[in-house]
């Protein structure tokens, strides 16, 4: 599909107010093209006036632009990340991957509500958005359409980069926060920033060289340590410092506290896109970290070791999952409903120590589900675990090992 197909036609456009936004809308309005902008609040720090952005869409050549409130069902898929520790590849808390599945999915919601059915987003075609975007229609809205600019080579032509979007858009009076005097991207929800683009494609450029916006970066946080105490009622956060909250305050505590500790501030990750290209992002999740590294601490305490090594191999599944845009899928909906049971488990009140960039385990109480015995685990005296016991279990364990060797399957020591 391209943009000539669309002359005439109304599309829904999920537009976040910025700089591919306005330009993408601006271009579709001067080919004819009816463009309902569909803008979700998602507690972007960086876009606080959404009234503005509304506007600015509009004034970009929308002829609706709608703002729905996301905020609520981000927080619960937020936390469902952070129940299934679902980092990918080991440090991104897939902040953006899982706000493009909460937002397709709202916005598709709208979509029939208004009869509308061609989705538009401004995702590039070398980034994973557009799967996500992609993949989320397809699954719930077989029937509907999706066209993507930056995969149609109209828009390609007449648009190279950002350099020619801001000259395009200032040319036309178009207001834009992009500028050329900072010339990389933030895409920002209530659960993390992603900057990348621009100077950051350099690796000459260090993870400082971002402007934190959810934070301070860890060496300019205080020097003494800010206690957070987390309760958890069967995996859900309900009460910060011993006020109650709901999962969305939960957040809003948490990147306060965290932002201001350095917490989870400037992450650099050099990741492989699901397009087969590395990509480089640096990354502020100050909530997700300090939540999800109290979280971390419970679940040590709740999970033995064979229901651990199953969750083990959840958590990088459901990070792929979501980062290649499979998250409603019934491989995820099933590693979600087990990952439920361990969640389940997970009641218990966590006190870390935020510090420079670390959430510090200061202490854990009131978890009935709690495995860890300290007179079973105590090198101090017997308690519920006695040491001689362990004669004849090592005696058990020795057989194996002594026809290991007698069957010449073991190397002799000199040769190891």
């Amino acid at each position: 599909m391209n943009a000539h197909d669309l002359k005439g036609k109304t599309i829904a456009f999920a537009g976040s107010g910025g700089l591919d936004s306005c330009t993408i809308t601006r271009w579709l309005a001067d080919l004819g093209v009816r463009v309902v902008c569909i803008t979700l609040d998602l507690g972007q720090p960086d876009e606080t006036d959404l009234e503005s952005v509304r506007q600015r869409m509009l004034t970009a050549g929308a002829a609706e632009a709608i703002v729905l409130d996301g905020r609520a069902d981000l927080a619960a898929e937020g936390l469902q990340v952070i129940q299934a520790q679902a980092r990918y590849e080991g440090d991104y808390w897939n902040t953006t991957g899982i706000a493009r599945h909460v937002t397709a999915r709202i916005i598709l919601r709208a979509m029939r509500e208004r009869g509308i059915t061609i989705l538009s987003h401004g995702a590039t075609g070398r980034g994973n958005d557009q799967v996500r975007f992609q993949i989320v229609a397809n699954m719930l809205e077989p029937g509907f359409d999706v066209y993507a600019p930056w995969r149609d080579e109209a828009f390609l032509k007449a648009f190279g980069g950002r350099k020619q979007m801001i000259d395009y858009c200032q040319a036309r009076g178009v207001p834009v926060k992009a500028t050329h005097a900072k010339p990389y991207s933030t895409d920002a929800n209530l659960l993390g920033l992603t900057h990348e683009a621009g100077k950051l494609e350099s690796l000459t450029e260090g993870a400082l060289a971002i402007e934190p916006e959810f934070g301070v970066a860890p060496n300019a946080a205080p020097d003494s340590i800010e206690p957070f105490d987390v309760r958890f009622e069967a995996g859900v956060p309900v009460a910060i410092n011993g006020k109650p909250v709901s999962v969305l305050e939960a957040f809003n505590e948490a990147n306060a506290a965290g932002g201001r500790n350095g917490v989870g501030i400037a992450l650099h990750l050099v990741e492989n896109r699901f397009v087969g290209i590395k990509s480089r992002g640096i990354y502020e999740t100050p909530g997700m970290q300090t939540l999800g590294r109290a979280f971390e601490y419970l679940l040590q305490l709740v999970l033995d070791r064979r229901a651990r090594k199953l969750f083990g191999e959840l958590s990088p599944m459901l990070a792929e999952q979501i980062y290649q845009g499979y998250w409603y899928d019934t491989a995820s909906q099933a590693a979600k409903a087990a990952v439920a049971v361990c969640a389940r488990l997970a009641t218990g009140e966590i006190r870390l120590g935020l510090y420079k960039g670390h959430a510090l385990f200061l202490g854990a109480a009131d978890a009935p589900h709690c495995l860890y015995s300290e007179t079973a685990a105590s090198m101090e005296k017997v308690g519920e675990f006695n040491h001689a016991d362990s004669e004849g279990f090592l005696n058990v364990l020795g057989v194996s090992a002594r026809i290991l060797a007698r069957a010449g399957q073991i190397p002799p020591p000199r040769s190891m």
